[in-house]
């Protein structure tokens, strides 16, 4: 059988299933549509128009030019994937994976750059790990620092890893002249090749979030859909009594294995049926660490449509979501054992970690945390922009002086 042909079958057969248990795909439409109202769209969207904006007025190839010394050593990749991890684990999937995709059809970096770079600039963002997962379904606040540390971590430890991936590079920049000066100049020739005005980049920058917003809702519901029913057919048993086997192997509770066989679809899914569980305390963060690792089905659908039209590759993506996801599982299985005076210390040092007042769950508060992040890390941007042309200017009279 082709696999054109294998995939209508399975299309076919999914829709027979939508239509058996019309109640439950109902439900479970209305609870991904819950789920992106409530948490997705508002955690993501100031971010989504603030990194257009960004990147229209040509910041990107400012952060790109000052990160070139630091990302190309480290990660192999050029300095304006600087800018793609910083959004990315700020704001969350799929916001890196959008950016990424915006940097390779600009060709600033190389396919296989780009493959790098997505393997560890998309990733879960604090307000869902904190706010929805630690507050929300866990009711412990703590455990979000652990959480925030062990991906944080790991998705640095991917990106490390993936320098062992091969394929072509894009040429290093040439460090001839003013470093500084090399930066703003990137930046004024990005702003005029874009050529848009601010009134139309803001129409544009809108337009265009809003259109990635709705397609995002459309996955959440679709593959909240997909679980509830092919759960509710039974055929996911057999599997989950293979995970319980793996997982009393390695120690951890049976019960779990609902958790790792929804979040293998959805994230959210997956992270909820964790802590619903009887299992320990320690057990569900881990496995919850583990398929908001992973990430999930419908966040990998989303990424392959954010990368539409790059030469990226999905499968290296695939893999170091794997990687990420064993990763912070083994992590915060060691924060919550003998490394939990980390986390721990860190609550000490900013109370505000494990009690951030704002997320009560709501619409507003959620986008109002989610706003202030996103200005936060502009505001620190414009800072930097600021600092290197003060810098310039500082030189620039010190040698008009001198001569």
């Amino acid at each position: 059988m082709t696999r054109s042909r294998a995939l209508a079958l399975l299309v076919f057969i999914t829709t027979v299933i939508i239509i058996i248990y019309p109640e439950v795909a109902f439900n479970a439409s209305l609870e991904g549509l819950k789920l992106w109202f409530e948490i997705v769209l508002p955690a993501l969207l100031p971010f989504f128009i603030m990194a257009d904006l960004l990147m229209g007025l040509g910041v990107v190839h400012l952060i790109g030019s000052l990160l070139e010394p630091i990302m190309r050593p480290l990660f192999k990749i050029p300095g304006v994937g600087g800018f793609a991890v910083a959004m990315g684990l700020a704001a969350g999937y799929p916001l890196g994976a959008k950016i990424t995709g915006e940097l390779e059809r600009q060709k600033l970096i190389t396919p296989t750059e780009g493959e790098r770079l997505a393997s560890f600039a998309n990733t879960a963002d604090p307000l869902f790990m904190i706010g929805a997962v630690a507050i929300g379904m866990f009711d412990q606040p703590e455990l979000g620092i652990t959480l925030v540390i062990a991906h944080y971590v790991s998705a640095l430890l991917v990106g490390f890893f993936m320098r062992l991936h091969k394929g072509p590079e894009s040429p290093q920049q040439k460090s001839s002249g003013n470093y500084f000066a090399r930066a703003l100049q990137a930046l004024d020739r990005a702003r005029k090749e874009d050529g848009r005005s601010l009134g139309r980049l803001f129409g544009d920058t809108v337009q265009e979030t809003f259109q990635a917003m709705l397609f995002i809702g459309g996955c959440i519901m679709i593959f909240s859909v997909l679980v509830q029913v092919i759960g509710a057919t039974g055929i996911m048993t057999p599997i989950r009594l293979v995970i319980a086997k793996i997982l009393n192997f390695v120690g951890l509770d049976g019960n779990l294995a609902g958790a790792v066989v929804n979040g293998f679809f959805e994230t959210t899914l997956g992270a909820q049926t964790a802590s619903r569980s009887l299992a320990p305390l320690g057990a569900k963060a881990t496995i919850a660490s583990l398929v908001i690792g992973w990430s999930g089905l419908s966040v990998h659908g989303q990424v392959a449509a954010m990368l539409t039209g790059t030469k990226i590759r999905l499968a290296p993506y695939l893999r170091a979501r794997f990687i990420h996801g064993i990763l912070a599982a083994l992590i915060t299985a060691l924060l919550l054992g003998p490394g939990q005076f980390i986390p721990a210390s860190l609550i000490k040092a900013v109370p505000a970690l494990s009690k951030p007042q704002y997320l009560n769950g709501s619409f507003a508060a959620r986008f109002l945390a989610s706003a202030r992040l996103a200005t936060s890390l502009t505001l620190m941007i414009v800072v930097l922009i600021s600092l290197v042309w003060l810098v310039k200017r500082v030189i620039y009279i010190s040698f008009r002086t001198r001569s």
